[in-house]
């Protein structure tokens, strides 16, 4: 595995290596102590996740608040996303600021996002399965989320030649200025 520093402490990219033949492909797509090594501590994934979505669907961006909040390795595995983590992390030197990968079936590429940080994607292709594992369960009533298209943060998310389709309550969340965020070295 290949493993990738973003912009952002903590935020990195993993790149497989893809053994392929006639009879299509093979690559490990999770290896504990080589994810630990790089990451520098042991995260322990708890449950994996999967989503569906059509071309134009835009999910985020969402956190869980608290002793809730999550770490999270995402990956396609059928179609393209833009994926974009946000820094929520007050006092962090990278607050509000964000990191945006293209994923899809054909890189393979994996993103991991680290407790304290906003989460979401856009689906680029016309379908795509989306895959991700958390370290912590998922918890309803820690359950928040920032304005996709919040100016501060500055997302460039692009044309998918559809009209974005976003959830109510994606539609509702505040901007970053206004939201319920964590405190830099307390996650």
């Amino acid at each position: 595995m290949n493993f990738i520093d973003t912009d952002i402490e903590g935020v990195f990219i993993i790149e497989p290596k893809v053994f392929g033949d006639s009879r299509g492909y093979f690559f490990e797509a999770f290896k504990q102590n080589e994810f630990d090594a790089h990451a520098g501590k042991h995260v322990e994934f708890v449950q994996d996740n999967e989503s569906k979505s059509s071309k134009g669907v835009l999910r985020g961006l969402h956190y869980q608040k608290g002793d809730c909040s999550q770490a999270k390795l995402v990956r396609v595995v059928k179609g393209a996303v833009l994926d974009v983590a946000v820094d929520i992390r007050k006092g962090s030197p990278t607050f509000g600021k964000h990191v945006a990968v293209e994923l899809t079936d054909e890189n393979k590429r994996q993103l991991f996002i680290p407790r304290g940080f906003a989460h979401g994607f856009l689906v680029l292709s016309d379908e795509a399965i989306f895959t991700y594992k958390v370290d912590n369960v998922y918890a309803p009533q820690a359950d928040a989320g920032i304005m996709y298209n919040d100016p501060e943060i500055g997302i460039k998310w692009p044309e998918v030649n559809i009209e974005l389709l976003l959830s109510d309550k994606d539609l509702k969340h505040p901007n970053l200025k206004d939201a319920e965020v964590f405190t830099y070295g307390k996650i």
